[in-house]
């Protein structure tokens, strides 16, 4: 039933929601990975951090250049930043570095959802459809 719920929101939703259940995931699977490492759980550890790092690569392979090339540029390298911390860090075991990792994910959690907000403002004050994508990938910088 929860698998049938979570179909359904996925094909129901925009891109800009599909990338904030993809900043979600990230972040769970992430303290998923973190709570295992803690408790020298290493396969639910192995697990959420691989999740995590499946997560980061689909936002950085998904981003779209012809909205903003400058800005998605910046945006790809965090990205690419975010999966190679992922990678050392769990290689390493590192909690502190996953915890950095999993700061940058909430932070940009934070802003594409103040960056939706903006767009439905400003849908609303226009009174017609707005690209929510567009707008919110113009907060992010």
């Amino acid at each position: 039933q929860a698998n049938a719920y979570l179909n359904t929101r996925v094909l129901t939703a925009s891109r800009a929601e599909l990338r904030l259940m993809l900043l979600d995931g990230a972040a769970r699977f992430l303290r998923q990975g973190i709570d295992g490492l803690n408790a020298k759980d290493y396969e639910r550890s192995f697990n959420g951090v691989s999740q995590c790092r499946a997560i980061v690569m689909e936002l950085l392979t998904s981003v779209r250049p012809e909205q903003a090339p400058d800005l998605v540029e910046r945006i790809q390298s965090l990205y690419s930043f975010m999966y190679s911390e992922l990678v050392e860090a769990s290689f390493s075991r590192d909690v502190p570095r996953l915890e950095r990792v999993l700061g940058l994910i909430e932070f940009e959690r934070e802003t594409w959802t103040m960056a939706m907000d903006k767009a439905r403002t400003e849908r609303a004050a226009t009174g017609r459809a707005a690209d929510p994508d567009r707008a919110a990938i113009a907060v992010q910088g």
